[in-house]
């Protein structure tokens, strides 16, 4: 069943003679339960794409739709309140709040919709992310395969349609860098969680079950590499 689809999707800056095209002309379906690894070089545009899926940046011209609706469709508020709902987002920076603790900064997005926690599904994350006993520490009392972990279970804790993942892995050595993909593998498999992640190395692409490669804003390959 397809979850998102993305059509025409064009996205420039600049005007006339200096216009610059960080996507051009993109389309792109993906079903329920993908692991899909967005690839390509520094300024290709994989980064542009993603905030496009996720409704980060608005696009100059095309739609994204999930589960059927054009997400674009709403208001700036409407936008920011979908996005915390409905799409888990991931970063390689883990933009963690220092002053709350690994509990708090994996919840704020339920508290800042002013809901109750689940807090079946938070001891849940905590176990799965191995953080049980890291649950009151602060981001600096822990190591930063740690604290991207904490990230994940930040972008899982509300079941999100859509997990997207940017550069994940980019400031980890290749031990947490495994486990990290290891995590989203595990997520992907136990949540049927719709999983896309951006990364220039390959053999974190290959972990994925299709592989699009992008270069000058382009789709240029689209290949499913296992079921």
């Amino acid at each position: 069943m397809e979850i998102l689809r993305a059509e025409h999707l064009t996205k420039t800056y600049g005007k006339d003679e200096n216009i610059v095209a960080a996507l051009d002309d993109v389309s792109l379906s993906v079903e329920k339960g993908e692991f899909v690894a967005i690839i390509g070089a520094s300024g290709s545009g994989k980064s542009t794409l993603l905030h496009m899926l996720g409704g980060v940046d608005r696009p100059t011209s095309g739609r994204v739709l999930i589960d059927g609706k054009d997400i674009f469709e709403q208001t700036d508020e409407q936008l920011s309140i979908f996005r915390r709902r409905e799409i888990g987002l991931v970063y390689q920076f883990f933009n963690l709040i220092p002053v709350l603790t690994v509990v708090e900064n994996i919840t704020m997005p339920v508290l800042l919709d002013h809901r109750k926690v689940n807090q079946q599904r938070l001891n849940e994350l905590l176990n799965i992310l191995q953080l049980s006993e890291r649950r009151d520490f602060f981001p600096n009392q822990i190591s930063g395969g740690q604290q991207q972990r904490v990230a994940i279970g930040r972008a899982l804790i509300n079941a999100p349609t859509i997990l997207l993942a940017d550069e994940p892995t980019g400031n980890l050595d290749s031990k947490n860098s495994q486990e990290v993909v290891d995590l989203l593998k595990y997520s992907n498999a136990k949540y049927n969680q719709t999983t896309i992640l951006i990364t220039h190395d390959e053999n974190v692409a290959l972990q994925a079950k299709r592989i699009i490669t992008i270069r000058d804003g382009k789709i240029k390959h689209d290949e499913v590499i296992r079921k």
